[in-house]
């Protein structure tokens, strides 16, 4: 039996998670869980898997899971420290990250930190701190498995090549809500509209993100720091089926490719059970069903925070700290009503010309660039606003 924890259980991730423990049970024990807000919830999943640790966001909340939920010598924990501690708890063996956004950093550092094996569905830890995760994973011979559809299928495709036999990594995008549509369509799209998404069930801001391609973008940025891949190495291609999940051009004209259904739950499952593989409770996928498989470029003047993804690529990682904070508030005034749907880049882009390319040598750096940044951007959107 392993010993599970799962950092922002109550998101679509975590409940996705604990849907793959079900089915994987009694394979896996969840141990310690880390959510967010949403205390009812947080308490029904307490009392379903009866774990040892929980924490949460803040202190009023874990008050109010005390009075709601007494289970006997539970230990309740609450803000960063109490993530942190659920990441490092003594006898987890496998650290799901998935809280959304850079507040899921830390957490994530910590679980490496503790050599934990840790199936990572937070792609802003590698967007912002690749470099210094990675160093750590060495350091303290911890383990990384995406949790992300497209860098699961990544790491599938390239689990028994030689690094210096791949060309290319491509990642497929869904395209969005948008995709079909002209710049000048997009414009005027309302909140309610872009977390219409075609395929996929996520939470609002991934949702956001995914309608604009920045989402697209930082999984450029994260598939950078996982494989260790250079700029030119990387790729996307809309594919609206969303069945092939990435692609991996070898040098000898190969391309490898990983299919499977639309749902979460599969990578999930892949990187709890990895390397081994087990019986999963979805339906086979049936080409015969799916018929068509379509590619196409990306149209990058219709979705232009994709390119300043793409830029990053090339800069240092200061300017993806940035480019990643800038549009967690970016998105956020968006999903409030507060500026178009248009203005998300034009925020991100304004916020990004003061960025000075300092270096990145520590967390503090970090930090430090992400505020900065996020007070540029609070600036322009109370200018807009």
């Amino acid at each position: 039996m392993k010993n599970l924890a799962i950092l922002g259980s109550t998101g679509s991730i975590g409940c996705s998670a604990l849907e793959v423990v079900r089915t994987l049970a009694p394979h896996f024990r969840v141990v310690a869980l880390a959510a967010g807000r949403n205390v009812q919830l947080f308490c029904r999943q307490v009392e379903e898997f009866k774990p040892e640790l929980v924490a949460l966001e803040r202190e009023d909340d874990a008050r109010e899971f005390r009075r709601l939920c007494s289970i006997p010598d539970l230990k309740v924990a609450f803000g960063q420290e109490g993530a942190e501690e659920v990441a490092r708890y003594s006898s987890v063996d496998t650290v799901i990250s998935a809280i959304t956004g850079i507040k899921g950093l830390r957490p994530t550092l910590a679980a490496v930190e503790a050599g934990k094996k840790v199936a990572l569905a937070n792609k802003e830890s590698m967007v912002v701190a690749g470099e210094l995760i990675q160093q750590a994973v060495r350091e303290h011979h911890a383990k990384i498995i995406p949790i992300d559809s497209e860098h699961s299928a990544v790491f599938q495709c390239m689990s028994k090549e030689a690094p210096e036999d791949i060309k290319k990594v491509i990642l497929t995008a869904s395209g969005g809500p948008f995709f079909r549509l002209s710049s000048e369509e997009m414009e005027t799209k309302t909140p309610e509209e872009a977390l219409n998404h075609p395929r996929w069930q996520m939470g609002k801001k991934v949702t956001i993100d995914s309608a604009t391609m920045m989402n697209k973008g930082l999984e450029l940025i994260e598939a950078k720091w996982l494989f260790g891949l250079q700029p030119e190495q990387l790729g996307v291609l809309v594919h609206p089926q969303s069945i092939v999940h990435s692609l991996v051009e070898m040098r000898d004209g190969s391309v490898l490719a990983q299919l499977s259904q639309t749902d979460m739950k599969i990578p999930i499952q892949y990187a709890l059970t990895h390397p081994e593989r087990r019986d999963s409770s979805l339906p086979p996928l049936d080409l015969s069903r799916v018929q068509s498989l379509e590619f196409y470029e990306v149209e990058e003047h219709k979705f232009p925070l994709l390119e300043l993804a793409v830029q990053a690529l090339d800069e240092k990682q200061a300017f993806s700290v940035a480019l990643n904070a800038a549009n967690e508030l970016a998105v956020e005034a968006f999903l409030g009503k507060k500026i178009k749907f248009s203005d998300i880049h034009v925020v991100v882009a304004e916020a990004l010309e003061t960025q000075d390319g300092r270096m990145i040598h520590s967390m503090e750096d970090i930090f430090e660039v992400d505020l900065a940044a996020r007070e540029r951007a609070r600036n322009l959107l109370t200018q807009r606003t």
